[in-house]
C-alpha cells in the first residue's frame, strides 16, 4: 500500500507540471513557432536525461524510439504548443480531462487492462462535461485550439499505453530520453523548413522555455513513464485529472481567466465521470471477491514485466 502511494506522489509530478506549462507557453513563448517551440522543449530535454542515464537505443528500440517519439513527443508536443495558444489555460486543459477516459479505454486491448461498466458510463458523462464546458457561448473557445488540444489527447493517450506495452525490458529513464532525442530531431528540420530561422530570444523567453524543458519535460516525463510501469494505466489516467486542476487554477488565479458557470458545471461533470470510472480498490479480483496475496516474489516479476492485475 505505502508502495503505490509512493508511486501515486512521483506520478502527480507530470500532471502538475503539464498544467503549469499551458500558463507558460501562452504568456511567454512565441505565438507563431509551434515546431520551434516543441523542438526547443524537446531535444534540450532528452539530451539533459542522456548525460545522466548514459544508455544508447538497443534492437527494436531504435524503431520503438522513432514511434514514441512521434507520437509523445514530436506530434503531441506541437499540438500542446497550438492549443495553449488558442485557447486559455483553464479551457485547454479541461479538454485534456477526458484523458484518463480514453487511457482506459485503450489500455484494453494493448496491455489486458479492461475497464468495468463503470468506466464506459464514465466516459459518457465525462465527455458530455467537455461538451458542456466547449458549448457555453463564450468568445474565448476557438475551434481550432480545440480540435488541437483533443487531437494531442487521444495521440498521448495512445503513445502512453504503447510506450507502457513496450518497455518492460527497459529502465524507465533510458525509454523516456530516447522518446525525447527522437522527437526533437524529427521536429528540428521541420521547423527550419516551415518556419525558417530560429524566434528570438529575450532573457524571459529562455527562462520560460528552460521551465518547459526541464520541469515540464525531463523531470514530468520521467515520472509519467514510471508511474506507468508501477501502477494501472486507469490509475494513472486519474491521476492525470491534475494537469485540468492545476490549469484551471492558475488560468484563474494568475491569467484573470473567467469560468461562466455553465463551463464549471461542464468541469465539474468530467470529474465525476471520471470518479465513476474509477478503478475498484486493490486486492479485489475481476469477480468482486478479494483476490489472494501475491507472494514477494512473484509480485516483483509482476513488476519487472510492467504488467498489473486489473483492479
Amino acid at each position: 500500500m505505502e508502495a503505490n502511494l509512493r508511486w501515486v506522489a512521483v506520478t502527480a509530478i507530470a500532471p502538475v507540471a503539464w498544467g503549469t506549462n499551458y500558463y507558460v507557453t501562452r504568456g511567454f513563448l512565441p505565438p507563431d513557432h509551434a515546431l520551434y517551440g516543441a523542438a526547443i522543449r524537446a531535444l534540450p530535454a532528452g539530451l539533459v536525461l542522456l548525460a545522466l542515464c548514459r544508455k544508447p537505443p538497443r534492437g527494436a528500440w531504435w524503431w520503438r524510439s522513432a514511434v514514441l517519439g512521434l507520437l509523445n513527443v514530436s506530434v503531441f508536443f506541437v499540438l500542446v504548443y497550438v492549443a495553449s495558444q488558442l485557447l486559455p489555460t483553464s479551457v485547454a486543459s479541461t479538454v485534456m480531462a477526458t484523458s484518463p477516459l480514453t487511457m482506459m479505454l485503450i489500455a484494453w486491448p494493448l496491455v489486458s487492462e479492461r475497464p468495468r461498466a463503470a468506466h464506459l458510463a464514465g466516459a459518457a458523462i465525462g465527455l458530455a462535461g467537455v461538451c458542456l464546458m466547449l458549448l457555453a457561448g463564450t468568445a474565448t473557445v476557438n475551434a481550432g485550439g480545440v480540435l488541437a488540444s483533443a487531437a494531442a489527447m487521444v495521440m498521448s493517450s495512445f503513445g502512453y499505453i504503447l510506450a507502457k506495452r513496450w518497455s518492460t525490458d527497459v529502465d524507465v529513464l533510458a525509454s523516456t530520453t530516447w522518446q525525447l532525442i527522437a522527437g526533437g530531431l524529427f521536429l528540428v528540420p521541420v521547423a527550419a523548413a516551415v518556419e525558417g530561422p530560429p524566434p528570438a530570444v529575450s532573457t524571459s523567453v529562455l527562462v520560460a522555455f528552460a521551465y518547459v524543458a526541464l520541469v515540464a519535460t525531463a523531470f514530468a516525463f520521467v515520472a509519467w513513464f514510471a508511474g506507468l510501469r508501477h501502477l494501472p494505466a486507469g490509475t494513472v489516467g486519474l491521476i492525470g485529472l491534475l494537469n485540468p486542476a492545476t490549469g484551471v487554477l492558475l488560468g484563474t488565479a494568475l491569467a484573470g481567466e473567467a469560468l461562466t458557470v455553465q463551463q464549471l458545471c461542464g468541469l465539474l461533470l468530467v470529474l465525476a465521470g471520471v470518479a465513476l470510472g474509477r478503478p475498484t480498490r486493490a486486492g479485489r479480483g475481476r469477480d468482486g471477491f478479494p483476490a489472494p496475496e501475491p507472494s514477494p516474489v512473484a509480485e516483483g516479476d509482476l513488476d519487472a514485466a510492467g504488467e498489473h492485475r486489473v483492479v
